[in-house]
C-alpha cells in the first residue's frame, strides 16, 4: 500500500494529525494538573483534595479543542484513506491533505490562545473544503457502483 504515493502521503498527514491530537491530550492533562481541576474525585484527593475535583475554562476550552479534533480528523482519517485509493493525481492530493493538517493546527492555536474570532471559524471551513473535495470525488468514482 506505500508503494501508493498517495495513500503514502495520506499516511504521513494522518500520522501527523494524530500526533497532534496526542500532543492536546497531553497538554490538557497539564493544564488539568498547574489549575488543580481534576475530572475524578480520586484524581482530585490524590492531588490535594476533593475541593480540586472541579471544573475550569481552560481545561474545558482544551477540551472542547480535542473534542472538535475528533469530529474533524477522524472523518478526515476515512475520507483520506478511500480518497487515496481512487487515484488522484499526487500534487492534488498533497494540497488536500497539507490544506487541512494546516487548518486543524490553526484551529487549535486559536483554540488554546483564544485567538480573535473569525480565526477558528475561518480554520474550520478551510479544513472542510478538502474534506467535501474529497467526498464528491469518492462519491463520482464510486455511484456506478451504488
Amino acid at each position: 500500500m506505500l508503494r501508493n504515493e498517495v495513500f503514502a502521503c495520506f499516511v504521513f498527514y494522518g500520522t501527523m494529525l494524530i500526533l497532534k491530537m496526542y500532543t492536546l491530550a497531553v497538554i490538557t492533562g497539564q493544564v488539568r494538573l498547574r489549575k488543580k481541576a481534576f475530572a475524578n474525585p480520586e484524581d482530585a484527593l490524590r492531588h490535594g483534595g476533593l475541593e480540586f475535583y472541579r471544573e475550569d475554562p481552560y481545561v474545558e476550552r482544551c477540551m472542547r479543542a480535542h473534542r472538535n479534533d475528533m469530529e474533524n480528523i477522524y472523518p478526515f482519517l476515512f475520507l483520506g484513506a478511500i480518497y487515496s485509493m481512487i487515484g488522484p493525481s499526487l500534487s492534488v492530493a498533497r494540497g488536500h491533505f497539507l490544506v487541512f493538517f494546516l487548518a486543524r493546527v490553526m484551529h487549535t492555536l486559536a483554540y488554546l490562545f483564544a485567538l480573535a474570532a473569525p480565526t477558528r471559524s475561518l480554520s474550520y471551513i478551510i479544513g472542510q473544503l478538502p474534506c467535501v473535495s474529497m467526498a464528491i470525488q469518492i462519491i463520482i468514482a464510486v455511484a456506478a457502483y451504488a
